[in-house]
């Protein structure tokens, strides 16, 4: 099957996404982002290859005209890491009937921090017949990985998990969504305050639309439904990494000075029905020059499980996860379906023939 494939964001992340696809034999047949700056560059500039591939960046404007008109088997969609921020795009997928497939982590599993989007759109797809789903790094890393080792253990008390990236690699709205670059002040009233509150009021503004939740908040509802868990209470806690010297952020394009937030640890804690508890952590924030991504997991019980990947290459990880997982979309039922209704991703070469 030729795939024919459009690309919506052209940042860091569409370098890899758009070779990839390209790679495996199948087809980039258009490419949209906001910045004029990138209006008629040919993609092989952003995926810095030297033969021009024919096609060009163009406005977000066109995007629904394009799809329309054209039809892809799929988009995918590598801007904002909010539900809500990438929504509009999603949208257009969805009344236009095209699958897609983004790498916004909340679009991960979104049911348990945005419903009344994420419901809203499933039933978009389910009248026009399309699929859905969020993906990347965390579908292996934070979610299959971790239910294979559950698979291997016959009793669970605990899964804990702790895993860093560096923001520089992910671009400016991961960057700022971790508070990087703010004073400590800044990063308490912009983001630690919004987990100070009780579980009501913070179910309140799930149900508003406006929760703004840290990664591992989408992972353990992923982790839960994907073991057939049953969240009874989940907080989380989001802390600033502090600066210990001065830092330059090519992507925030500014001096994090000494004392200022690089970034985050969030945790998350959930309670299940059935006794186990998931406490996993995210730390993403400007790495100093000694720093690297780690990815740590913990299945505590009979028997106790660690499992260890140490400077996982995150970025191009969340690429390839992302295209893999394209026919698994192009392949399900209608809907908004998060992957812990999928099977694991699979592996193509240029050679693979996909139904």
């Amino acid at each position: 099957m030729n795939i024919k494939v459009v690309q919506y964001g052209v940042g860091k992340m569409s370098k890899y996404t758009m070779r990839y696809v390209i790679e495996k034999g199948w087809e980039i047949i258009g490419a949209f982002d906001i910045n004029p700056k990138l209006f008629g560059v040919d993609i092989n500039k952003v995926m810095q290859t030297s033969k021009p591939y024919g096609v060009k960046v163009q406005p977000h404007t066109e995007f629904e005209h394009f799809l329309k008109e054209y039809k892809p088997n799929v988009v995918i969609v590598t801007t904002m890491s909010l539900f809500k921020d990438v929504y509009p795009a999603l949208e257009i997928c969805a009344k236009c009937g095209v699958n897609a497939i983004t790498t916004c982590e909340e679009a991960f599993y979104p049911q348990n921090s945005n419903p009344v989007l994420f419901n809203k759109l499933d039933a978009i797809c389910k009248q026009t017949n399309c699929t859905i789903t969020g993906s990347g790094y965390q579908d292996i890393y934070w979610g299959n990985l971790i239910a294979s080792i559950a698979g291997s253990t016959h009793n669970i008390t605990k899964i804990i998990g702790k895993s860093s990236y560096n923001v520089e690699d992910c671009g400016i709205a991961l960057a700022k969504a971790h508070g990087a670059g703010l004073t400590l002040d800044e990063f308490d009233k912009q983001i630690a305050s919004a987990d100070k509150i009780s579980e009501e009021e913070r179910q309140k503004i799930i149900n508003s639309g406006e929760f703004l939740p840290s990664y591992m908040w989408n992972v353990n509802g992923w982790l839960a439904g994907k073991l057939g868990l049953h969240i009874t209470h989940q907080k989380q806690d989001c802390v600033p990494q502090v600066a210990k010297e001065d830092l330059h952020s090519e992507t925030l394009k500014m001096d994090v000075k000494k004392g200022m937030a690089t970034g985050m640890s969030a945790v998350v804690t959930s309670q299940t029905q059935e006794g186990v508890v998931i406490e996993s952590q995210c730390i993403g924030k400007v790495y100093s020059k000694d720093e690297f991504d780690s990815n740590e997991w913990t299945i505590e019980g009979e028997p106790t499980t660690t499992i260890v990947v140490n400077k996982p290459q995150t970025v191009e990880l969340t690429c390839a996860t992302i295209v893999n997982r394209i026919p698994d979309v192009i392949e399900a039922p209608a809907g908004y379906l998060s992957t812990d209704n999928f099977n694991l991703p699979s592996y193509f070469t240029n050679k693979t023939t996909v139904k």
